[in-house]
């Protein structure tokens, strides 16, 4: 069976240079004298895993610490809606929301998951430091 699609992580020049060559002009040479149309897309590489588990007990520590308006009353909201309420307000509170299919409110394009590790990196500087300023006491981070 043949590959359908070829994905390379670069990371610089030297390496990108020689896996292109090696492998990404031989694919694409091989597949348009097939006739086959391509689409090439490059991306920046995405969070990392360990960005991911870092959120995640900074999030619960929110959840445990604090209580939210939410329709009204003050609750304890769990790690993922604090994530909802936090990366609203990451992107500025600068959101679309949608009316729900009963007459509810549905917050729209809140995805960490299409972050760049870059862009990972200051959403969790955003989150210490709004950690700092609601009082949340988060403990040391160990990556497992």
């Amino acid at each position: 069976m043949e590959a359908d699609q070829i994905t390379l992580e670069l990371h610089n020049r030297p390496q990108a240079w020689a896996l292109m060559q090696s492998q990404l002009h031989p694919f694409l040479a091989a597949s348009l004298q097939q006739g086959k149309r391509l689409v090439l897309t490059v991306k920046f590489e995405t969070r990392s895993q360990a960005q991911n588990r870092l959120m995640w007990p900074i999030l619960t520590e929110f959840s445990k610490q604090l209580q939210w308006p939410v329709d009204g009353r003050m609750v304890t909201m769990e790690p993922c809606e604090w994530k909802d309420v936090l990366t609203a307000a990451f992107k500025c509170e600068n959101v679309r929301l949608a009316m729900g299919l009963n007459g509810g409110v549905v917050l729209l394009g809140q995805r960490t998951s299409k972050f760049t590790k870059t862009q990972f990196a200051e959403w969790i500087e955003f989150l210490y430091a709004t950690a700092v300023d609601r009082g949340v006491k988060l403990p040391a981070w160990k990556d497992e």
